[in-house]
């Protein structure tokens, strides 16, 4: 079959790697000029890379391992020392780590905890692990049904202290979803916990060795045009176009980049598109049906990612940092995370803002000098008096994952739609590991199963394919958060 791909994030991507597995054709259409979507990246006038936010791979997610794994490229992560590291605001400067022991789950994850003094007494620690009692022994279906509540309320429901939350998940509600506890759905938090607390690398924490365009969505375009599928840039969706029975006729390409607009047929089409983006790209004729109109329920959450670059060292730390700061949610130096960013004498902070709702207008200096102001608390021996910003970059994406506030669970569409030849992709749609690079990937495997569900499978194909594997299986050192 031959299948037209509208985005080339990871979805689109993941979605095209498995239909050529099984045999069949993508085509891969970008409206952008560089692949990725969410993890998307471009070179600046000075050669810098200027990522689209910060790209942390976490144990806990085997379905992108799966896809590094096959690709021939598992070893571009960089992992890190099994720990999670917060900043203290009432002690600037100063770190508090819970290091992870090589044990088995969950006792690992529990032990790190008991040693850890600088942010919980031993009697909250001893009502936070009550607390969460429920969601280990009842399971991943209490979790889900945890979706109307926000983790604050559910915080309050299982007697967990105000500290626990301010210490612990506020920094966590940031980095998961960019939106805090008193807004965002207890399944998120409850269900990374969940898988945190089953495998023994759960919440092992890798970066990718370089931009992802060329370390990560570059290999997928190879391996599919390599076995016959296409890959297109700046070639933006202006019109899904319909049969007169409803069903898709074509994809209409704008026009762009000096050529004009032109038709891609095919025998099954997917949107691998933001649901925002989705939304208002849908025919008319779609609209009333109950499985679009779901969509409705569904909206991105806006993002700010900054990166600066300093003259001077100012940490030798390489990993993931929680930063804890009413501004910002999790960042790292990438000058010590990520080999291609390298450089022994100079940081270069890469940083996410959440929640980013009454910063997305502000200007880009409004924001970096926001940005300073936090980090003279995290290294306030060196900011603002000793270390200088040499270069600063913003990056706003108004629209990023899907904002997980209470009861959006049950609206998050299925990868097959009531159209017999359409198709959705993306992390916003239903799989188990929520809005994520790990979703998006999953997505794309769940699209491409549906489709070839679709088709006869041809003889030569061998069923036993890893995409017809189960998408669920756990792994020792997996795959991104």
């Amino acid at each position: 079959m031959r299948v037209a791909i509208a985005g080339g994030g990871l979805a689109g991507l993941s979605c095209a790697k498995y239909l050529v597995d099984q045999g069949h054709t993508p085509i891969v259409l970008e409206r952008a000029s560089v692949l990725g979507g969410l993890v998307a990246a471009w070179q600046d006038e000075e050669g810098d890379w200027i990522e689209t936010g910060l790209h942390a791979f976490f144990g806990a997610y085997p379905n992108m391992l799966q896809l590094l794994q096959e690709l021939g490229i598992e070893d571009r992560l960089q992992w890190k020392k099994h720990a999670l590291i917060f900043n203290q605001p009432e002690k600037p400067g100063v770190l508090s780590r819970f290091e992870v022991p090589d044990l088995p789950a969950p006792i690992n994850v529990i032990i790190s905890i008991l040693r850890n003094n600088d942010m919980l007494s031993w009697e909250q620690k001893i009502r936070f692990a009550i607390g969460l009692l429920p969601a280990i022994v009842r399971g991943q279906k209490y979790v889900e049904d945890m979706d109307r509540y926000t983790l604050l309320e559910w915080l309050q429901k299982q007697g967990i202290d105000d500290r626990v939350n301010s210490d612990i998940f506020i920094a966590a509600s940031k980095a998961l979803t960019f939106i805090n506890p008193d807004q965002v759905s207890a399944t998120i938090p409850l269900t990374a916990l969940n898988r945190f607390l089953q495998e023994r690398h759960g919440s092992k924490i890798a970066f990718l060795d370089g931009a992802p365009p060329e370390r990560l969505c570059q290999p997928i375009v190879d391996y599919v045009t390599e076995r016959g599928g296409e890959v297109r840039v700046n070639a933006p969706l202006q019109e899904i176009a319909l049969t007169a029975e409803g069903n898709v006729k074509h994809f209409l390409v704008k026009a762009s980049q000096g050529k004009p607009a032109y038709e891609v047929s095919a025998d099954a089409y997917v949107a691998a598109m933001s649901v925002d983006a989705l939304k208002l790209m849908l025919p008319e004729a779609w609209k009333t049906e109950p499985y679009f109109q779901q969509l409705q329920e569904l909206e991105g959450v806006p993002v700010i990612s900054i990166q600066l670059w300093f003259d001077r060292k100012l940490s030798d730390v390489d990993h993931l940092l929680f930063s804890r700061s009413p501004l910002l949610s999790v960042y790292a130096d990438m000058s010590n995370t990520c080999r291609a960013y390298a450089n022994p004498d100079k940081s270069m902070l890469e940083l996410v803002l959440a929640p980013a709702q009454d910063w997305i207008n502000k200007s880009d200096q409004e924001i970096i000098d926001a940005t300073l102001l936090e980090l003279a608390q995290l290294f306030p021996s060196q900011i603002p008096e000793q270390a200088q910003l040499l270069k600063a970059r913003v990056v706003k994406t108004p629209r990023s994952v899907y904002k997980a506030t209470p009861g959006r669970q049950q609206y998050r569409p299925v990868q097959t739609t009531p159209i017999t030849n359409f198709f959705l992709s993306g992390s916003y749609t239903r799989q188990r590991y929520l809005g994520s690079m790990e979703g998006a990937v999953l997505s794309g495997k769940l699209t491409a199963q549906a489709i070839d569900k679709t088709a006869p499978i041809p003889a030569h194909i061998d069923s036993s394919n890893e995409t017809s594997k189960p998408v669920s299986q756990s792994s020792t050192n997996a795959a991104t958060a």
